[in-house]
């Protein structure tokens, strides 16, 4: 195959885009981007550069401009529309001109339209953006710079006419013309422990003594070919803080800008407490479209990721209450549902689920969930057992806010829980319908497991939840806040709570502090945190604070320009021009009308490619006709279309993360794959590699062994995990007179604490599913069945081991 630099087309057009330099500067909790776009037309016609791009929907991108032979050309927020009008009127005109605007129906895709770019032309474009980092569970803040662009499926003729198009040509990746490189300054007054990367970086560099800055980057010669992932871990990452950011001296004093605003993160010391055994309604709901087929990581031998599903699927059943509802739907282009109607969670139920998980295929199609979700929000609510729905999907659909917009109308009647897989999964999607039901939003890429944290998010459904939330201020008199957030309905245990406030009034003229105190009720029980601030606001150039706070109000308000109410248009509008932070109903306008002689004609368009990174599945082909067109329309120029592409182009094309390798042993990819295949001998194998059960794994087959109600069978299939024989092992029972399972269950748990310690956050559940079960039918018998058990086994495994 020729690969020629800059190809994008069929007909091996040029592409004017050279290189993307991202500079990325996190302090405690907050990122600000600077990300410059450089272009060099050469061609020998003047040119439209069009560039599709992902970010991170909580991204907050307030400025834009250009550099053009040393002249720096701001753009202004406008109005969506009047911007667009003035782009398309500058470049008829011959000027240049510079666009930068989001999706109408998603809000992490955007586009940077650089108009009459003549030929021999140079121009640097940078946006600039700030965002919260999300806190993982064990303690790491992430940041993501995202790369891959998924294709978008068309439903509608609505979609079709949308002022974005999400298929961008694709180009194999050593043909890729463009380069990125990123330079991340970290500092902390926590102080950081450590920082990790999916990528190759350059060796750390401590700026501090005291470890509280340091700075990285990406090693040279970064492959534009995965989401650049970033995980950073501080010493005291839960203490709970505030900060108060002075507000814009041009600005009215009490005006969102004009008054200082305070960014608020608790991290609330929630005590765990298990709510009724048998209360929830749990439906989990599948994607099985055609990329569920390929593999979750870059190595050939990596699992599959409707096998990973379908694993965590066996978990979640397992995992279930007695006396809980339960249904799993499986959708595409269509959808298919296990049962007409959620059903009671019993033993023949669960067998019937489990039979039909492991038949799943990914064979379903595209990315099609709005008709699925309307199907289940049309079912009777059962009383007394809340829904509780799971969201399991890798793609990008069609309308995010049309369902994020069905899933807020619902929100009073369930909580939704949702996972994107792999690089590339809409953060505007899975964050979306997460935060407007008060549930928890999850990503699996990399070396995290859907297993792992679908059982994290199962839970939490199953926690008791918090009651009677409500956050108040001690200020000085004539100081008042008032709430930037959505009220806060749901907070779990274990997760980080950030609050933007607006403080107006008089500030005091001496060194003075502020309290705030965040209450709850957990099962009847009043409990608080409260944290002390000083209310000497400090002057920061980009406005961070109040710039999230503004795109907290904005993400309440903003559901796309074709699902938000006229009066929610106006708010959304007004809070983006004041704060300059962009929505969906505003755009980024740049016009250089310097030009000696204007250009005359029409442009020729160049959508700049995404790079194609991954081996092509057959079964995608079918659905190309579901993808939206390649490139809007403009002044009523044709434009490209799918046709000119040429064969390649036609594929599904996303990456998925390496794993993770500290920056302290940084090697390259052939380097780390070589030490991944010569693991020594006397190491410890993996756990997934070990145990092999009929090419099961051992864990996983020894837990698809478990009764709905939480206890083991003493049978043949239980001795061959164990490596016993049945005769063995009745021999062995000191309780012969009880019921046996009573024995098999002590077993199968002191099995699982020996051979799968690494994994217990995915057995935790099941396992407190046991021990119940075990206190209902062998409770006096427990302690002398551990200890018979360990004597078999010969384990040492103590009952304070077990959740007793």
């Amino acid at each position: 195959m020729e690969h020629q630099c800059g190809l994008i087309t069929g007909d091996k057009e040029p592409v004017p885009l050279k290189s993307i330099s991202v500079t990325l500067s996190i302090d405690d909790f907050v990122a600000g981007v600077s990300a410059t776009l450089n272009y060099e037309n050469k061609e020998e016609i003047p040119v439209e550069a069009i560039f599709v791009f992902p970010l991170d929907e909580d991204s907050a991108v307030y400025s834009f401009e250009a550099l053009v032979d040393g002249k720096k050309i701001v753009a202004e927020l406008q109005e969506k529309t009047q911007a667009q009008s003035k782009y398309e009127g500058a470049i008829s005109q011959g000027h240049q001109a510079y666009l930068l605007e989001g999706d109408d129906y998603s809000r992490d895709v955007f586009s940077c339209n650089i108009g009459n770019l003549l030929p021999g032309a140079k121009v640097g474009v940078t946006l600039r953006y700030v965002q919260e980092l999300p806190l993982d569970t064990d303690g790491a803040l992430r940041y993501v710079l995202p790369a891959i662009l998924n294709p978008r499926y068309q439903l509608s003729e609505q979609s079709v006419n949308s002022s974005l198009n999400m298929k961008t040509p694709i180009v194999p990746l050593e043909a890729l013309p463009y380069t990125l490189s990123m330079v991340a300054t970290i500092t902390s007054q926590h102080g950081i422990e450590r920082v990790q990367s999916n990528c190759s970086l350059s060796p750390i560099q401590y700026l501090a003594e005291d470890k509280t800055s340091v700075q990285v980057s990406l090693a040279e010669g970064h492959k534009f070919d995965r989401d650049v992932e970033l995980l950073i871990y501080y010493s005291e990452v839960h203490s709970p803080s505030v900060a108060v950011e002075m507000g814009m001296q041009d600005m009215k004093p009490d005006s969102l800008m004009g008054s200082p605003s305070a960014m608020v993160s608790f991290y609330p010391d929630l005590p765990e407490v298990e709510g009724s055994r048998a209360c929830g309604e749990f439906v989990f709901l599948m994607d099985r479209s055609g990329s569920m087929g390929s593999r979750l990581s870059h190595h050939n031998d990596s699992q599959l990721r409707i096998e990973a599903a379908k694993e965590t699927l066996l978990l979640l059943l397992k995992s279930l209450p007695m006396g809980c509802y339960f249904n799993i739907y499986g959708f595409g282009s269509s959808y298919e549902k296990f049962f007409p109607e959620s059903v009671l969670y019993t033993q023949e139920t669960m067998e019937e689920a489990v039979k039909r998980v492991k038949d799943l295929k990914a064979d379903l199609g595209g990315t099609e969930i709005l008709t699925p979700l309307l199907n289940i929000y049309k079912g009777p609510s059962i009383p007394g057992h809340p829904l509780q729905l799971f969201v399991f999907t890798d793609g990008e659909v069609d309308d995010t806010f049309s369902v994020i917009k069905e899933v807020k109308l619902n929100s009073k009647k369930h909580r939704c829980f949702s996972f994107g897989i792999g690089e590339g999964a809409s953060t505007s999607l899975i964050k979306g319908i997460a935060r407007v039901s008060g549930g928890t939003a999850e990503f699996i890429t990399g070396k995290g497991r859907m297993q792992t944290k679908a059982l994290g998010s199962l839970k939490f459904a199953l926690n008791c939840s918090v009651e009677d939330i409500s956050v108040s201020w001690e200020l000085p008199p004539g100081l008042s806040a008032s709430m930037l957030s959505p009220e806060q309905t749901v907070i779990f245990r274990g997760q980080r709570l950030i609050i933007y406030a607006q403080l107006t009034g008089t500030m005091p003229q001496v060194e003075s502090s502020g309290k705030v105190c965040f209450k709850y009720t957990l099962k009847g029980k009043n409990l608080e945190n409260r944290v002390t601030f000083s209310l000497q606001p400090k002057t920061n150039a980009s406005f961070t604070i109040h710039r999230l706070a503004a795109k907290s109000l904005i993400q309440m308000k903003d559901l796309g320009s074709h699902e938000t109410s006229d009066g929610e248009k106006e708010d959304v509008l007004n809070i983006s021009i004041q704060s300059g932070v962009l929505s969906s109903f505003t755009a980024f306008i740049a016009v250089n009308k310097e030009l000696n002689q204007p250009v005359q004609g029409p442009l020729a368009p160049r959508v700049i490619p995404r790079p194609m990174t991954f081996s092509y599945s057959p079964t995608l082909r079918k659905y190309r006709s579901g993808y939206r067109p390649l490139y809007k329309r403009r002044r009523g120029k044709c434009s490209l279309s799918e046709d000119t592409l040429s064969e390649g182009h036609d594929m599904y094309a996303y990456v998925c993360g390496k794993a993770y390798v500290s920056l302290d042993s940084m090697e390259d990819e052939e380097s780390e794959s070589k030490m991944n295949d010569s693991e020594s001998p006397t190491k410890k194998p993996k756990l997934q590699n070990d145990h092999k059960v009929f090419g099961e794994n051992a864990i996983l087959h020894l837990i698809s062994l478990q009764k709905a109600n939480g206890s083991w069978e003493l049978d043949e299939e239980l001795t061959k995990i164990l490596g016993t024989s049945l005769e063995d092992m009745k021999e062995a029972n000191p309780a012969k007179d009880q019921d046996p399972s009573a024995w098999a269950t002590v077993l199968a748990l002191l099995w699982l604490h020996a051979n799968g310690k690494d994994l217990k956050c995915e057995w935790e559940l099941l396992e407190r599913k046991a021990v119940a079960w075990l206190h209902d039918h062998a409770d006096s018998t427990i302690p002398m069945l551990v200890q018979a058990a360990n004597s078999f086994l010969k384990l040492s495994v103590t009952p304070d081991d077990l959740v007793f």
